[in-house]
């Protein structure tokens, strides 16, 4: 089968070894893009690594024993919600792993939502989630949601990615949120060969059999990734590729966001360009959200794979 997630495993590099070894310089001898900091607008928590699920192409490689991102505190949380209020920052994010397997989950989300930011929690929706079915229920707003993983609006794709039985109870705990009223949105995959318009089709004939309140054509409730072959060579992006992409830096997710991250072994948390480099110590911006909004230097296939070339975000 190939391979169908839609991010590449975070220790993948490109074919060609000469790319993506200077910060400054590519293998062709370009000035490489950079990306300045416009705000923070969503500061993303890494609540760790552990989940409840071994996917198969998961791109940070979580799993119920991969703790390479150790579980980030309260406190520690707290510290980073406090400066993101100066900031102005609008959004936290909590990603994981599962983020429900953190002990200090519902009270993380609880200290977010009292700080008035609006709050983005992406889950599996499978028992981690659910035995806090009532801690949520009283946590309930219209400044919190939860964007649930579905691999594919098909059971035998969810499942090839997930796992034989994941999708009832990923459906189960789906069901619950929408039954609720929670904001409820889903992360799903666009299949190669398969156009947005029809993923979008396949995705709202499922929405309407479940019976779940999410609008298949908002963006923004139902997120679909690009795919991502972790296997093909990627151009590296230099200054001129602004110019002859169309696209502005300003447009990409290191422009507006940064990521918390606690390694196994270290002593704090750091924060991280963007979700979706959180080992390379390349890509530490600093121990502060302040010491964070320095530049970033696209010195990553990640960087042309998902966003410059893929144009996607993992906020809404």
């Amino acid at each position: 089968m190939n391979d169908l997630s839609p991010f590449a495993a975070p220790h993948v590099r490109p074919l060609d070894p000469a790319k993506f070894r200077d910060p400054l310089i590519t293998a062709g001898g370009e000035v490489r893009a950079e990306v300045a900091m416009t705000r923070l607008d969503t500061l993303w928590i890494n609540t760790g690594t552990l989940c409840n699920l071994a996917c198969r192409t998961c791109y940070i490689e979580s799993s119920p024993r991969n703790d390479a991102l150790v579980y980030i505190s309260l406190a520690e949380a707290e510290a980073y919600l406090d400066e993101a209020l100066t900031l102005g920052t609008r959004e936290i994010g909590f990603t994981g792993g599962e983020p429900f397997m953190n002990p200090d989950m519902l009270a993380m989300l609880d200290a977010a939502l009292a700080r008035g930011f609006e709050v983005l929690v992406l889950t599996n929706a499978m028992r981690p989630m659910q035995r806090f079915e009532a801690q949520l229920l009283a946590l309930k707003s219209d400044r919190l949601t939860l964007r649930v993983s579905l691999d594919h609006y098909s059971q035998p794709i969810h499942e090839a990615e997930r796992g034989l039985g994941t999708w009832d109870k990923a459906i189960a705990g789906t069901k619950w949120l929408s039954d609720h009223g929670f904001r409820l949105a889903i992360a799903g995959r666009q299949l190669p060969g398969e156009t947005l318009e029809d993923a979008r089709a396949g995705y709202a004939a499922l929405f309407e059999a479940e019976g779940l309140n999410v609008d298949s054509a908002d963006p923004a409730a139902l997120v679909l990734f690009p795919e991502m072959d972790a296997t093909a060579d990627v151009p590296e992006i230099t200054e001129a590729c602004w110019g002859i992409l169309g696209k502005s830096p300003d447009s990409i997710m290191c422009a507006s966001s940064r990521m918390v991250v606690k390694r196994k072994g270290e002593p704090r948390p750091v924060v991280a360009a963007c979700t979706l480099i959180p080992y390379d110590p390349e890509f530490t911006m600093g121990e502060t959200l302040a010491e964070a909004s320095r530049p970033v230097r696209l010195n990553h296939p990640h960087c042309a794979r998902f966003c410059v070339l893929g144009g996607a975000s993992c906020s809404a």
